[in-house]
């Protein structure tokens, strides 16, 4: 039972009853030969199973997209042959790589000896921010392999996301800036698109996209909006690569671009709309409350604050927020995932006192909060 028996809320008590029921050996074999309970029982059965055998789903996905299966399936159907050849692997290999794609919906095989992408491959293949994770997510594998460990040393030894993501280094430097800005640049567009859909950048003359990177999200809302003045601040080894991609890219945007830390450097002022697209969430609370500060003080008032990230109270995606960004910020060493209302409070302690939600098309991959002075 519980070390407070005395104080246990009916919640707490049913929680209890619950978990002795179903951690009974005699009610498990009860529920799997009791017709319609056992239907029950064996979907539980198989999402527990999921739940152990999750990492071996992830490495075939990577498999995948490591030999680029996924563009070359979605252009038609292949014979097993001509997949042998492309992936470089024997065939006994290659068939077992296919259908244990299969078996995850990656691919399939309309008809004997052809294979082309399955339900869940096909939508993969128009998002390159997904497949540019995953290519990525070595690193994590590395730092959880030793889950235990990862959590026991705390946060101030160097991991392999650490090392990546150099700015949420406890020796923050902008050395490295390159890899985590494309890596940043591949993934903003699922975010553009949704927060493009959702709010009127229009509305707006001058526009500072705090930790803008090389400037994939400033383009896009440059692209939908094109009479706005744009600032991007960011290290100043990052706006080299936006310089460089601004240029390369031919952007006609009226651009301006700041170098410096938003931990050290005041934040530019004489923009009406402030954007921190994906960065609360990846630093501590006492950075975050002292950066939301700067913000605020830098707008004039009626000046907005737009927050746009993944929260970890989303409905349907809670194991999105607490469980992966919970342990992949752990593991790079800076941040936590927040609640909306969680992020809300750090505005109003910020002296924001109009904090409204913006609604987007798929809260899983972002979520935004409109803060005015």
């Amino acid at each position: 039972m519980s070390e407070f028996v005395d104080n246990l809320t009916w919640k707490s008590r049913w929680v209890l009853r619950r978990n002795a029921i179903l951690g009974s050996p005699a009610f498990q074999r009860w529920a799997s030969r009791t017709p319609f309970i056992r239907l029950i029982a064996r979907r539980r059965a198989a999402a527990q199973f999921d739940m152990i055998a999750g990492f071996v789903y992830t490495q075939i996905l990577t498999a995948f997209v490591e030999a680029e299966l996924i563009p070359y399936l979605q252009s038609g159907l292949r014979t097993v042959d001509a997949i042998v050849q492309f992936a470089g692997l024997e065939e006994d290999a290659t068939v077992r790589l296919l259908k244990a794609g299969q078996s995850l919906k990656i691919c399939e095989s309309p008809q004997p000896g052809m294979w082309t992408l399955g339900e869940a491959g096909a939508p993969l293949s128009a998002n390159k921010g997904a497949m540019a994770m995953i290519r990525h997510h070595h690193l994590l594998y590395t730092d959880l392999a030793r889950p235990l460990a990862l959590l026991g040393q705390g946060r101030q030894t160097e991991t392999a996301l650490s090392a990546y993501w150099t700015y949420a280094s406890k020796t923050e430097s902008d050395a490295g800036a390159e890899g985590y800005s494309a890596l940043m640049a591949a993934t903003q567009p699922m975010v553009s698109e949704q927060i493009l859909d959702a709010y009127d950048f229009a509305q707006h003359r001058r526009i500072l996209d705090i930790g803008g990177g090389s400037g994939a999200f400033s383009t896009a809302v440059a692209a939908s909006a094109c009479q706005l003045k744009i600032g991007i601040f960011d290290l100043p080894g990052v706006i080299a690569e936006a310089e460089k991609r601004l240029g390369r890219d031919s952007i006609s945007a009226d651009f301006t671009l700041h170098p410096g830390s938003f931990k050290e450097t005041p934040i530019p002022q004489g923009y009406d709309l402030i954007t921190l697209v994906r960065i609360l969430h990846d630093h501590d609370d006492a950075v975050c409350s002292a950066l939301l500060s700067k913000v605020y003080a830098a707008l004039p008032y009626g000046g907005r604050l737009l927050v746009v990230e993944p929260m970890a109270d989303t409905p349907t995606a809670q194991p999105m927020g607490e469980a992966y960004f919970g342990m992949y910020l752990w593991a790079m060493g800076s941040g936590r995932p927040r609640s909306s209302q969680e992020t809300s409070a750090m505005l109003r302690n910020a002296g924001f006192t109009t904090i409204k939600p913006v609604k987007t098309a798929l809260p899983i991959i972002t979520r935004a909060i409109v803060a005015i002075k």
